[in-house]
């Protein structure tokens, strides 16, 4: 979602503000694109800087490259057009997590004289025009890849972990299987893994999906549906099993 402010030429205290928060922080305290609006504008008055545009990102992840969501091909537009000379954001993970794209997309802002605000860094702009503020983008962009890497292996391992122990961790309940009264813990469901068990058999006996299927609904098995099993069916349930 992008709002214009009377855009007109680009002079040198034009700047737009980007706000972005991923699903699962849109009710996080302190992240809210509210908040992070609020903290850019302040900013920018502090600053001198003139916002012309406000550029949104509701529910939209972090790892995604700038130009692939929709606000951010906004943001991509006004600065390679020159159409502003400042990008604001909260900090900068708002904008990256990858590091190369970060590093990519502002070198050719640079290039267009636009310079990089983080208003989480105590409202440094960070000028890659210089060596050191490149170095600094580098390190910044860096850590934004590493904690994404990070939280991406500790998801993995608490399902992991939550798979062994044959915890329910969303998405459809797999064929053979209850929710436990818990809410939590599966249960075996007796009559599908009989199912399940005649399934194995058959396929190991050297038939086709089809041919298993087909088998199934000769011996009065049916799915969930209480219709006949079809061949994507059997082979969703024996990879589940």
């Amino acid at each position: 979602m992008s709002r214009k402010e009377n855009m007109k030429r680009a002079d040198a205290n034009q700047a737009v503000l980007y706000c972005r928060v991923s699903t699962e922080e849109q009710a996080t305290e302190g992240v809210s694109l509210e908040a992070q609006e609020a903290s850019l504008r302040a900013y920018c008055a502090m600053r001198g800087l003139e916002v012309v545009e406000v550029v949104i990102d509701a529910g939209v992840s972090g790892a995604k490259p700038l130009a692939g969501r929709e606000g951010g091909s906004t943001v991509q537009d006004l600065a390679t057009r020159g159409k502003v000379c400042a990008v604001v954001a909260w900090k900068l993970d708002r904008l990256f997590r990858d590091a190369c794209d970060c590093l990519a997309v502002t070198q050719v802002w640079d290039r267009r004289g636009v310079a990089l605000h983080l208003v989480d860094l105590g409202g440094q702009a960070v000028d890659t025009s210089t060596a050191m503020g490149r170095f600094f983008l580098t390190v910044m962009a860096g850590c934004a890849e590493l904690e994404r890497n990070q939280i991406r292996e500790r998801t993995s391992a608490a399902m992991a972990y939550k798979v062994d122990r044959g915890e329910f961790i969303g998405g459809q309940l797999p064929y053979g299987y209850r929710l436990g009264a818990d809410g939590v813990r599966l249960e075996a469901v007796e009559a599908e893994q009989r199912v399940i068990c005649a399934a194995r058999g058959l396929r190991a006996g050297g038939l086709s999906l089809r041919a298993v299927a087909s088998e199934l609904d000769r011996l009065g098995y049916v799915s969930r549906s209480g219709r006949p099993f079809q061949a994507e069916q059997v082979r969703r349930l024996l990879e589940a099993a």
